[in-house]
């Protein structure tokens, strides 16, 4: 199922971004570092949810993508997440990375695959998301760019 949904560029200390991330359990204390974007999408003029990249020279890290409860289960996480590696492509990534706990599933229907940590490149591992604020139980997972 495909949506059209708006995306609106936003400031990682936007009161609503930080709210569902947090009402979500997902890290919120790098949210104003450099190198970050963040969107919030949105259709008929009703925020859907967020989602946000860092990008790193040709990968990129996906992160934050969160929908806002009543709008889950109804195909917008893929959307969401489709407009970020659109994004990441546009941007010059060739490579987009992701880190999970609970939703590797729903990445690998997207085509992602996991990746040992090892194997992942420098400039992944050492963002705060990979290296502190993750837990090491979260799976990294990669896909290329387009696809």
């Amino acid at each position: 199922m495909g949506f059209d949904l708006n995306q609106q560029v936003l400031e990682g200390r936007d009161d609503s971004l930080r709210g569902a991330l947090a009402g979500a359990g997902l890290p919120v204390d790098d949210l104003t570092d450099a190198g970050r974007s963040f969107y919030r999408f949105s259709r008929d003029s009703r925020t859907i949810g967020f989602g946000g990249l860092e990008l790193h020279g040709e990968v990129a890290l996906l992160r934050s993508i969160v929908v806002l409860p009543d709008q889950q289960g109804l195909g917008f996480g893929r959307a969401i997440t489709l407009g970020l590696l659109d994004q990441a492509h546009r941007k010059g990534a060739t490579a987009a990375y992701v880190l999970t706990e609970t939703a590797a599933p729903f990445f690998q229907s997207l085509g992602f695959l996991p990746i040992a940590r090892d194997e992942a490149p420098t400039a992944i591992l050492t963002t705060r998301q990979a290296a502190s604020l993750c837990p090491a139980s979260a799976a990294l997972m990669v896909r290329s760019l387009p696809a």
